[in-house]
């Protein structure tokens, strides 16, 4: 990758001092950022680290690491950049040496740099190859998803990762496009779905396939099915008084992150009705707060930064 690629990597961090003052206790600890992108949440952590610290960034798409690479390469502490995806967080930090360590962090969804790179195929906005891929390496791509699942399959995922209320009718239009020939262009979806929905309803609620994009680049990245697990596995691996820190960017991700953190921070599970604990069973976090939103500033000079909330917790003892 040129220098050029490395440094036009663009993605504005979100909730960027809120989340690094409320995850970073220890200026020689080791955090983890599960998310690298360009390095945004990585190169401020550096900034609050000693020589003695440590940094390990971990993400699925190569461009990302070229640009953190180059945004971090002056970092006073040390600095590990992992090409992975965090569902795979513990096999990381065991090659890593790091069993336990102090922070970490997810910034989930999409990149700025992602949806803004035409070729890649997130954005509604431009004609570009059905593509979507997080994680180039990988074969599996929104194409195979739009040209070769069932139309209840894409009915499922529309209503589930979209919260589409017009999924059905916009599979049905798919199926039957597809039926002539494959559907190759992320122009040529576009124009599907905008048939499909209704004049009446394409006039409120912003642009058509916006719901439907996100819930293809979902299904193509399993960005839902693997948070759960990746969470429990952060806080498995925190040090007494370590946190957590998770950035959502919208009602999906964020559910999954609240369940997830309210169900590690129970104490008791025993049944209701049963008068004496006999579960013995411990909370492993505390939560910090209550979930944090942008400031109208922020999200004056950021949009995307309208649906984000911040989450915090800390391990206990």
């Amino acid at each position: 990758m040129t220098e050029t690629a490395r440094t036009d990597f663009h993605h504005v961090s979100v909730l960027l001092e809120e989340t690094v003052a409320g995850l970073v206790r220890d200026p020689d600890g080791i955090y983890v950022d599960c998310t690298l992108g360009g390095g945004g949440h990585s190169h401020r952590i550096a900034e609050m680290l000693t020589e003695c610290g440590r940094i390990i960034g971990i993400d699925q798409d190569a461009e990302a690491i070229a640009a953190a690479k180059e945004r971090l390469k002056d970092a006073r502490c040390r600095v590990d950049v992992v090409h992975s995806n965090f569902s795979h967080l513990a096999s990381v930090l065991e090659r890593e040496d790091a069993p336990l360590v102090d922070g970490v962090v997810f910034d989930l969804g999409v990149s700025s740099h992602q949806i803004d790179t035409a070729g890649r195929g997130f954005s509604y906005m431009h004609d570009a190859p059905l593509d979507m891929r997080m994680d180039t390496g990988k074969s599996f791509s929104a194409y195979a998803v739009v040209n070769t699942y069932r139309e209840e399959e894409l009915d499922r995922i529309f209503h589930d990762y979209g919260e589409e209320r017009w999924g059905r009718r916009i599979a049905k239009f798919i199926v039957k496009a597809r039926a002539e020939k494959p559907i190759e262009r992320t122009g040529e979806l576009v124009d599907i779905i905008c048939k499909a929905v209704p004049k009446v309803a394409r006039q409120s609620g912003g642009h058509p396939a916006k719901r439907i994009f996100q819930a293809i680049r979902i299904e193509v990245n399993n960005e839902l099915g693997i948070l759960a697990e990746a969470f429990q596995t952060a806080v498995h691996h925190l040090k007494p008084g370590g946190r957590i820190a998770i950035i959502t960017f919208h009602s999906l991700e964020d559910r999954i992150a609240k369940q997830t953190l309210k169900e590690l921070a129970r104490g008791c599970i025993c049944p209701p009705k049963i008068p004496v604990c006999t579960c013995h069973h411990a909370p492993e976090i505390r939560l910090i707060g209550k979930a944090k939103a942008a400031s109208a500033e922020e999200c004056g000079r950021n949009p995307r930064a309208r649906s984000a909330k911040l989450r915090i917790a800390e391990k206990l003892p």
